[in-house]
């Protein structure tokens, strides 16, 4: 299999009139996945880095699911006494559901839109990220992500995202085949690793979208942590 360029195959996630029920366990095994395989790890580094030494702050996600990642922010900043204000944004209202229901012990913000078309009415918040999103949209449009994330934040923007390589493949197709009850994650987890980025892809996004003040770290298990500060 060529793993030199992306593939633009459709995940079956990013279907039409898939049953709920499918989507909520394709949701519970990615925040296994998250929790195991560093996922969740991954996107609080990225928050530390953005958050620095303040005691207060304002997190959204887009593309924020069930909430799990979400979840994993407001535990790690009620450990360690910082007052914050959650975000979730995502296109499906059943996901959104499902999310305040995880997140209803942190008082969240749930919006359900396409993250384009949000206007944070009370503010934009400090600090915007995505986990596992970006791959699931071509170029152009990620450009213009990359653009929106840095207008519509104060500090800045992270993402954690899927580094495209044979043995992420090789070893999430077969871990998920052994293990996954889930159609969909049987199919797309494998997938989006061949959706996945490789570091000139990144740059090239980042230069095409005009962000020079960026850092691209590689993180195990084959994900990138991407941390753009506002100057």
């Amino acid at each position: 299999m060529n793993f030199s360029s992306r593939t633009y195959d459709k995940e079956l996630l990013d279907g039409d009139n898939i049953p709920f029920a499918a989507i909520a366990q394709n949701m519970k095994e990615l925040n296994t996945i998250n929790t195991y395989l560093g996922g969740h790890a991954i996107t609080i580094n990225g928050f530390k880095q953005l958050l620095r030494d303040k005691k207060s702050i304002e997190v959204c996600e887009i593309g924020c699911g069930g909430g799990d990642n979400l979840v994993a922010i407001a535990a790690w900043c009620k450990k360690h006494n910082v007052s914050v204000q959650i975000t979730g944004v995502d296109w499906n209202a059943d996901c959104i559901e499902v999310a305040g229901n995880t997140l209803k012990a942190f008082n969240p913000r749930l919006i359900v839109a396409d993250y384009k078309t949000v206007q944070f009415e009370n503010g934009k918040p400090d600090i915007i990220f995505s986990s596992l999103f970006c791959h699931h949209f071509v170029e152009k449009e990620l450009v213009y992500m990359l653009q929106w994330m840095k207008n519509y934040s104060n500090d800045g923007f992270f993402i954690n995202d899927l580094h495209r390589h044979p043995l992420a493949y090789y070893s999430i197709k077969y871990l998920t085949a052994a293990f996954s009850k889930s159609n969909l994650v049987k199919n797309d987890a494998p997938l989006s690793v061949r959706r996945g980025f490789i570091s000139r892809e990144w740059k090239d996004l980042f230069q095409r979208a005009g962000i020079d003040s960026y850092s691209l770290q590689w993180k195990w298990a084959f994900r990138w942590l991407i941390c753009s500060i506002n100057q």
